[in-house]
Formats: C-alpha cells, sequence, structure tokens
C-alpha cells in the first residue's frame, strides 16, 4: 500500500477542494436553513465525474474505487459542505450493484450514480433491529403465481428517500434447500425499490441536525416488485450485504475526517490572529497543544482510512472489514475532538452563527453513531482481531 498519494490522487484532491470552496459552507448552511438538497454543488460534482469516481467506465464511471471517492467526500467535507449522499448513493448503492448486479440493471442505474442525475437512497435499520443486523424483519417472499416479490417491513433512518429516484431495501428471503424444501431460514437480501412504488410510503422524521438529507421512517405495505428488483443472488446473504456497508464505513470515515479539517482550519486561523493579551492566543500551549493533538489523530485516521480502501479496492473484502471498522471508529474520535476543541478555542464565538462551527457539535457525533456505533466496532476489534469471547 502506497504510503505517499499518487500524483493522480493529490491532483484529485485540488480539483475536489476548488469545487468545495467555490460552493463553500455558506452555501451549505443556506440549503440547510431552506430545508432544500445541495443540488447544485451535487450537479456540478457529478459534470467533473466526481460522484461516479469509483464506478465502471464502462458505464460512465471514473473507473477508481472506494479510495478515489473518499478523497472527494474528505475534500467536500473539509470545504464546508459534505454530501452525506455520496455514502449512499455512489459508495453503497453503486457499489452493491456494480459487483452483484444484472447487466440490466447496471445499465439503468450506474450512468445516471455517476453523473448525478439519479441517486438511490439505502434502508436498513429497523426499529426493533437497531445493530443487529440479524433481527431484520422486512421480509420478501415470492408470489407463486406471477413471481412477484412482494416486501413487508419497516425501515428507519433512512436518508434522502424524498429526492432518490429509489431505495435499496435489506430485505430477508426464505432460504430453499433442494433436499428439504423451504427451510425456515432467512437471508439478507436487497431489492431496488422506484420511490413512488404502490405501498412503499415514507414519513420525514424530527431530527436535531443540520443537514441537507433529511431522514425518514418507512413503511413497505405488501410492496410488489417483478422478480428482477432482486439484486443478486437471493442465496448469497452476508457477502452481498456487507460488500455495501465496508464501503459506507470507509466513506463515515470521510465523512468525519473532512468535518474535522474544516473544525480545525477555522480554529486555527482564529487562534493565530485573536489577541487578548500580548501575543495571538495560539501562542500559547494550553490552545495549540490540543490544536496539534486535533490535527495529528486526524491524520492517523486518515491512513487508517486510506489502508481499509486499498484493502477493498484490491479486493480483499475480510482484510478491509477490519480496517473499516477501525478507520471509521478512529476517524469518529478524531472529529468530535477537533470540533470540540475548535468551538473551545473560539470560546462564545465558537456558539454564533458568523463562524458556524456550533452545528457541527451534533453532526460530529452523527459519525460516532451511524452506521454503527463505535461500540460495535469495539465488540467486533474484540472478537474478531483479539479473539476475545461474546458476551451476547
Amino acid at each position: 500500500m502506497p504510503v505517499i498519494e499518487s500524483e493522480e490522487h493529490k491532483g484529485l484532491r485540488a480539483a475536489v477542494s476548488a469545487l468545495g470552496n467555490r460552493y463553500g459552507r455558506a452555501y451549505f448552511t443556506r440549503t440547510v436553513e431552506e430545508g432544500v438538497p445541495a443540488s447544485e454543488l451535487w450537479a456540478d460534482a457529478g459534470k467533473l465525474g466526481y460522484l461516479g469516481v469509483n464506478l465502471p467506465e464502462e458505464y460512465g464511471g471514473g473507473g477508481g474505487g472506494v479510495a478515489e471517492l473518499s478523497i472527494v467526500l474528505e475534500e467536500l467535507g473539509a470545504a464546508g459542505c459534505p454530501l452525506l449522499l455520496l455514502v449512499v448513493s455512489p459508495a453503497i448503492c453503486g457499489t452493491v450493484i456494480a459487483r452483484f448486479g444484472t447487466e440490466a440493471q447496471k445499465r439503468e442505474w450506474l450512468p445516471g450514480l455517476s453523473d448525478g442525475t439519479r441517486t438511490m437512497a439505502f434502508g436498513i435499520t429497523e426499529p426493533d433491529a437497531g445493530s443487529n443486523s440479524h433481527r431484520i424483519t422486512t421480509t420478501a417472499r415470492r408470489d407463486p403465481d406471477t413471481g412477484d416479490w412482494l416486501l413487508t417491513g419497516r425501515k428507519v433512518f433512512v436518508s434522502g428517500v424524498d429526492i432518490a429516484d429509489a431505495t435499496l431495501i435489506v430485505g430477508r428471503t426464505e432460504t430453499v434447500s433442494a433436499k428439504e424444501g423451504r427451510t425456515g431460514h432467512l437471508k439478507p437480501s436487497l431489492f431496488i425499490v422506484p420511490r413512488d412504488t404502490e405501498g412503499f410510503h415514507r414519513r420525514k422524521m424530527d431530527m436535531e441536525l443540520s443537514a441537507a438529507e433529511k431522514q425518514f421512517e418507512l413503511t413497505l405495505d405488501d410492496v410488489r416488485l417483478p422478480a428482477d428488483a432482486l439484486v443478486g443472488d437471493e442465496d448469497a446473504g452476508l457477502l452481498q450485504l456487507f460488500a455495501g456497508l465496508n464501503p459506507e464505513r470507509i466513506m463515515t470515515a470521510a465523512f468525519a475526517i473532512g468535518m474535522g479539517r474544516y473544525a480545525l482550519t477555522k480554529a486555527v486561523e482564529y487562534a493565530r490572529d485573536r489577541t487578548v493579551w500580548k501575543a495571538p492566543i495560539g501562542a500559547h500551549q494550553a490552545i495549540a497543544h490540543p490544536l496539534a493533538q486535533a490535527h495529528i489523530e486526524l491524520e492517523l485516521a486518515r491512513l487508517m482510512m486510506q489502508k481499509a480502501a486499498h484493502l477493498y479496492d484490491a479486493g480483499d473484502d475480510v482484510g478491509a472489514g477490519e480496517a473499516a471498522n477501525m478507520a471509521k471508529y478512529a476517524a469518529a474520535e478524531a472529529c468530535v475532538k477537533a470540533v470540540d476543541q475548535a468551538v473551545h478555542t473560539l470560546g462564545g464565538n465558537g456558539l454564533t452563527r458568523e463562524f458556524g462551527l456550533a452545528s457541527l457539535v451534533t453532526a460530529a457525533r452523527v459519525s460516532r453513531i451511524a452506521p454503527v456505533s463505535r461500540e460495535m466496532i469495539l465488540n467486533y476489534v474484540s472478537h474478531q482481531t483479539l479473539g476475545l469471547p461474546k458476551s451476547y
């Protein structure tokens, strides 16, 4: 794995940074206050090829991987305008369809996901399942007369359903054994559900979170889908699911690192200029050292994120799973610390709209909670890496 970024990656980072800075935090804040998506930024990022940089070239993508897409999200975040839907539409949904979709599904969805003209949401979390994906109760059963799928269940905390053309829903299908017939065991499967499908209902959740993308609760009431709505093999189970969840963790790390960098930059600028006594406050170690520590921790988190992306793009799903969890954990902790220290550095100004840091206090916690809590990551490392016994 290269420790130093290639010239191509440096060029991509600089170009995306320039785009992000043309819009900036003021643009992003305005979209949140007006309750509208960041459509202009999304469209420009799509036209420049940044949204689909990870998707196959033959379907309109850039032919890169999660390593490149994580650069895009990190730099947009560092400019103050992170696009949360990047985690979902190209990273999760685009990756799953590119790896497991039929040729027809690839041709229908990947070009639009690549240029941003189409988007897809992702629904996995349920009210009574939480972090335990084995407790998912959304079920998919076959109509024996037509071969259609019928989906029934509920999902919560689904981002951007109102603006997405479809949602990739994680349901459970009954396993069929050649010897025993239906076994009753349920395996996770993935279904493309268009936004306006009959029986597919959404309700906006009331969140104290400043984000352009809204959160929704979904209800699926015998949603009828054609047989070709299934992505991949209904018996593949967790293999296909985690093909999308590992990029989700890597991209969440990029989201957190970008946010942390933005907050740290604002704090450093303020500490360099703000003078109360003889020298700027940044000259005092009580101010300077915590900011230096925040910078170090963000850089270390980025290294783990780059490792995870490298392993995933190289096809090492097992190695990428461990690294992606660690990257998400490290980036979330570094982000929360950087944001807290930035607000503290500015004092009362850190809570004003003028400096735009207060809203990040809540947003930074999202990276600790979603898509998997830090406690579940610690469980993963305890069991999978260290070999310690489970308590559950």
